[in-house]
């Protein structure tokens, strides 16, 4: 192909360079940059209802799982493809200890330890030998937490205050159906392409006050002054917006390691600190999903924070509604799969976007130098994690 410097001053598309994506940023897979810098954290791939004696399915940074519980009220995490013959412990029976193979009956405890081979000549000669692949997990907030990287670098689980310390009548729920997401519960793009949205407060008043219809308060309708900062754990992002009546409103949200995204209720049920804390769980490269959990006073309050779309729901949205109205499900899907960064053009308003992608790099090169990554701990004594995020009132 012969480009012309006509066709790049005609700045037709024919003109457009190769297209480039940081995979060292978006791909998730084991043995990558990313995917080992996210295998040095807990991740949530269910709720604590999904470990149940029915096999489910799950599949989280590239890797198909299996997860259960045994008779004894153990939850076990293991690959799906079972280590005898390859096919899937989906279709396997949860029994005392374990879950037997449908194929030849191989039964593994939520460990991966063989305990029988019943084809094999006295139940298994050597059933010592093999180990079904397995990760540990750990129940929270009312969410199945794993770890997926190497075992001599596993961190404590953190705790996080906002989810800890529960104001008059409060308690706390879990919901695996992507709030914040815009759309169903399993969102068909990268995960980046999310996680980088929280940190995109301009995207408020043009996409959720606009092309939405109005998803959220008035207070959140006008465009913004922000400062970004970085914090401990990643970054934060304060918005101010002067009110009619003299007062400001000020707002914190905050995107942390590995994939928190702590957003206060953008429709402002209250003044306060941050309610809830959401998790992206990357599926594979080019999906994911949102783990949430709250504090409430009332069952199903997390679900009651899932926007409408000129006053409907997502799902119950003809295509033309959902052309007509956008919300970020359209916009972070509307990127493409994994979307092509080089072609990319940044304006002062993407600060947060480029110091987010500066520090993930920034733990990418931590770990080159055999340095652990921002927000891990080993300490089992470490207080609560706490974050500024959160609808305030102040006078102006």
């Amino acid at each position: 192909m012969t480009m012309t410097q006509r066709d790049r001053d005609l700045g037709t598309a024919y003109a457009t360079k190769p297209a480039h994506t940081r995979t060292e940023l978006t791909s998730v897979v084991r043995g990558t940059p990313m995917g080992e810098l996210l295998r040095r954290y807990w991740h949530p791939v269910g709720l604590v209802s999904d470990a149940a004696d029915t096999p489910k399915k799950v599949r989280a940074l590239g890797e198909d799982l299996v997860l259960f519980r045994d008779k004894h009220g153990r939850a076990g995490l293991l690959h799906a493809r079972c280590c005898h013959r390859g096919t899937t412990l989906y279709y396997g029976k949860v029994e005392e200890d374990g879950i037997r193979c449908c194929y030849h009956g191989w039964k593994f405890d939520a460990e991966g330890h063989c305990l029988e081979q019943p084809c094999e000549p006295d139940g298994g000669q050597f059933k010592d030998k093999v180990r079904q692949p397995w990760y540990p997990v750990e129940e929270r907030y009312g969410l199945i937490f794993a770890y997926m990287g190497p075992a001599e670098k596993r961190p404590v689980l953190p705790r996080y205050e906002c989810l800890e310390n529960m104001d008059d009548g409060e308690f706390v729920e879990a919901d695996d159906s992507s709030i914040g997401g815009g759309g169903p519960a399993v969102i068909p793009c990268n995960w980046l392409q999310h996680f980088e949205n929280v940190v995109d407060p301009y995207h408020v008043p043009v996409l959720h006050g606009s092309f939405s219809g109005p998803q959220f308060t008035n207070m959140m309708a006008s465009m913004p002054e922000v400062k970004f900062d970085k914090t401990p754990r990643g970054i934060a992002v304060r918005s101010i917006r002067k009110q009619d009546d003299g007062k400001v409103f000020y707002r914190v949200t905050e995107a942390a390691l590995p994939t928190l995204r702590v957003v206060p209720n953008p429709r402002v049920a209250q003044f306060a600190r941050v309610e809830s804390i959401g998790w992206t769980l990357p599926i594979d490269d080019t999906s994911f999903r949102i783990y949430v959990a709250g504090r409430v006073k009332t069952s199903g309050d997390i679900g009651r924070m899932r926007s409408k779309f000129n006053g409907k729901f997502w799902w119950d949205m003809t295509e033309a509604e959902h052309q007509q109205f956008p919300g970020d499900y359209e916009a972070q899907v509307g990127q493409g799969p994994v979307t092509v960064h080089s072609e990319e053009h940044f304006g002062q308003s993407d600060r947060g976007i480029l110091m987010i992608r500066r520090m993930l790099s920034e733990q990418l090169e931590a770990m080159e130098a055999d340095r652990d990554p921002i927000g891990v701990s080993f300490d089992a004594g470490a207080a609560p994690v706490e974050f500024e995020a959160g609808n305030y009132i102040r006078e102006g």
